[in-house]
């Protein structure tokens, strides 16, 4: 008896209809998905995807690891959990060089998990007018698919485009910079 096996039956039922043959083929080649939106008059949003080469609940050990999230984001300067609980508290601090200034952010965020599945990330207070993250994990294969999506608007009013175009490059080198680490730490 010969068993076919197609990518399609390696992802997570339900994303069937959200990836084509092709974008998945490239998820598990190593490439990143990453969909941009406007998010307010002066904000953006966006969704990265990507395969990680690791089981699922690797993967949520070195993510709910909250202060090596420096090692992911390079821009990000702090990152330390304030609170423990039901409910976490999250300090980030990051700074980011733009053409002729650098900005400095700084957040408190209140984090929900769920158990190896979801990871929610609101604003308390900080340098943002908003700022929603969401982090899912899905088994696929013999690893993860990651989904970030981030929306975002800034205190300093920025056009959305400038906002979305900046996520647009940065999220994907940031996702394989995590990439990188999470599966060199196996």
């Amino acid at each position: 008896m010969v068993s076919t096996s197609y990518l399609s039956d390696s992802f997570p039922r339900g994303l069937e209809m959200d990836w084509s043959y092709k974008q998945q083929h490239l998820l598990m080649q190593g490439e990143i998905s990453v969909k941009t939106k406007a998010h307010t008059a002066w904000g953006g949003a966006v969704t990265a995807s990507m395969y990680l080469p690791v089981v699922r609940t690797k993967v949520w050990q070195q993510l709910t690891d909250y202060p090596r999230w420096v090692q992911y984001f390079p821009d990000l300067t702090k990152s330390e959990v304030i609170q423990r609980g039901e409910v976490k508290r999250l300090y980030q601090a990051a700074q980011k060089a733009f053409l002729f200034f650098t900005a400095q952010v700084e957040i408190y965020l209140n984090v929900v998990e769920v158990l190896g599945q979801q990871i929610q990330f609101r604003l308390e207070k900080g340098s943002f007018e908003d700022f929603n993250a969401n982090l899912e994990l899905r088994d696929c294969g013999d690893g993860t698919l990651l989904t970030y999506t981030v929306q975002a608007t800034p205190v300093i009013p920025v056009p959305s485009i400038l906002i979305q175009q900046a996520m647009n490059l940065d999220l994907p080198t940031n996702m394989r910079k995590m990439r990188q680490v999470i599966c060199n730490s196996q």
